[in-house]
């Protein structure tokens, strides 16, 4: 009786054996023949709206492949699905969550447009309110350390950014840094920083990043969405007693040289760890990551 009202598979649709015989029939062709083909090349270049150029051509698809996608798309009501996701739909059915990584890149002129609600919260949370209140709290901590409004432990300016994480907190942070290290405004923005990347428990790696700096002039910044993360919680405690070791057993020292990104639910552990959570503390949320 189960297996008679389980939801029918995409595997199973007219649409996606349709594309299965198309791939076989596309083992006969060549790039090199579908290239010579102007009316296919030129119908695979696209603008968005952004102004990103995307050309698609040198793919191995054929304007018949691209059809036969498009169909099993609209079978599948793939834009609807695309809409329930962009305005906070629990689509996450594992964990009943929404999935809301797109509301991180909305603009101001978004606020008030996505109201996620869960069972406890009749007003709902204003997520693109909620995104930019964080990113106005980054920007404020930021520039407070560039202008030295915000100093080390000793009174002095802190220069070195060391990050702790693992997975995607070390990459997301590593490929935006790699982005921005040649664009003008960030080649300026950095004069005078270093930034390095801790993600590795080998004590060797911990040393390598650590020897030429100046406790008294580094910030750590621990990136984790649970904050329970094995390995980054390892390195995080390690940086610590680092900068213990060189500047005294003081909760202060942790407060002044350790910021956490990490998930709202996470806020208890990070407080426990010695981290001032009003201040250096740059939440996400559950629907992140």
């Amino acid at each position: 009786e189960r297996m008679r009202n389980r939801p029918k598979l995409i595997s199973e649709s007219s649409q996606w054996k349709r594309l299965g015989k198309h791939a076989e029939y596309m083992k006969t062709r060549h790039l090199r023949e579908l290239l010579q083909d102007e009316d296919r090349c030129n119908s695979m270049y696209a603008t968005t709206e952004d102004g990103v150029y995307l050309d698609y051509s040198r793919q191995f698809v054929t304007s018949d492949t691209m059809k036969f996608l498009y169909e099993l798309a609209e079978k599948q009501n793939l834009q609807e699905q695309i809409k329930q996701m962009m305005r906070g739909d629990k689509i996450n059915f594992t964990e009943k969550r929404a999935v809301l990584h797109t509301a991180l890149r909305a603009g101001r002129d978004e606020i008030g447009t996505i109201i996620l609600k869960d069972d406890n919260d009749n007003n709902g949370m204003d997520v693109v309110q909620e995104v930019h209140d964080v990113l106005d709290q980054i920007k404020a901590f930021t520039e407070g350390v560039r202008s030295g409004k915000f100093r080390g432990y000793t009174g002095k300016r802190l220069r070195n950014i060391v990050s702790v994480g693992i997975g995607g907190s070390y990459l997301g942070p590593e490929f935006l840094h790699e982005c921005l290290k040649t664009e003008p405004e960030g080649v300026t923005s950095a004069l005078g920083y270093s930034l390095r990347f801790l993600s590795n428990v080998d004590p060797v790696d911990v040393e390598r990043t650590c020897a030429d700096l100046d406790p008294e002039e580094t910030l750590v910044v621990v990136v984790s969405k649970t904050f329970t993360t094995a390995e980054t919680m390892l390195n995080a405690r390690t940086m610590r007693q680092w900068l213990w070791d060189f500047m005294g057993n003081d909760k202060e020292v942790v407060r002044k040289h350790m910021v956490a990104c990490a998930s709202l639910s996470s806020v208890d552990l990070v407080s426990d760890f010695g981290i001032d959570t009003e201040t250096r503390f740059f939440k996400f949320w559950d629907f992140v990551g």
